[in-house]
């Protein structure tokens, strides 16, 4: 598996036709297009492989698809109109810990259905969170402290994750090992990801927030 890892790439038509529409569709929007390229990352370079054999690779790529495309997809494609945040904020956080029960876990990446499910929806979620965000007319101090419940939501799960006693994913059982890992150890340094670097895209969002919201102030009052 190692020694094949960066020859599995995923050329998958319908995947690649998929992103080709996208890009069409972005293609004047700068934010568009870089979630384009971090879709390309997640889903065709091969830490799509690699995810299907490590946790940590698993979470890397959930990361990628709700705290990196999903808000730059927001940005090229802005809500119409202001709506509330918390119900995008509430189901977004029961759709990213129901895949994460390990039932749904092992199923999702046991069968493709469910796995595009699971990447749908988890996309999908996090884009109308973020769309919300960016749109919502609130005041920009509960913008932001959503921004930031929404990484305190993950965080929580990347720390049970990280002090987790067992093993909790069976289709992680072996792979982990040729990677000189324990399953233990693969799930933990994926809690630990999820936990403390994944903030840093919540972070950056936060001071876009209140970066145009000082912007605002000033055109309003100069």
């Amino acid at each position: 598996m190692r020694d094949a890892l960066w020859t599995s790439w995923n050329f998958d038509p319908v995947l690649i036709v998929a992103l080709i529409v996208l890009t069409y569709f972005v293609r004047h929007k700068p934010a568009g297009i870089a979630a384009v390229a971090i879709m390309i990352v997640a889903f065709i370079s091969p830490l799509c492989a690699l995810s299907s054999a490590l946790f940590s690779a698993r979470v890397v790529h959930h990361i990628l698809l709700i705290a990196g495309a999903a808000p730059l997809l927001a940005l090229a494609f802005p809500a119409p109109r202001s709506g509330g945040l918390a119900l995008p904020f509430a189901v977004s956080t029961v759709v990213l810990w129901a895949w994460h029960l390990p039932q749904a876990y092992d199923l999702a990446l046991s069968h493709i259905a469910v796995y595009w499910v699971m990447q749908l929806t988890l996309l999908g979620s996090a884009i109308w969170f973020w769309r919300s965000v960016f749109a919502a007319k609130d005041a920009p101090v509960e913008r932001i402290v959503y921004v930031i419940a929404s990484f305190a939501q993950m965080g929580m799960l990347g720390a049970i994750l990280t002090f987790a006693s067992t093993q909790l994913y069976a289709i992680h059982a072996l792979a982990p090992f040729d990677w000189g890992m324990t399953p233990l150890h693969d799930q933990q340094l994926g809690g630990l990801i999820m936990w403390v670097p994944a903030g840093l895209p919540y972070a950056a969002a936060a001071v876009l927030l209140a970066r145009r919201s000082w912007a605002q102030l000033q055109g309003a009052t100069g």
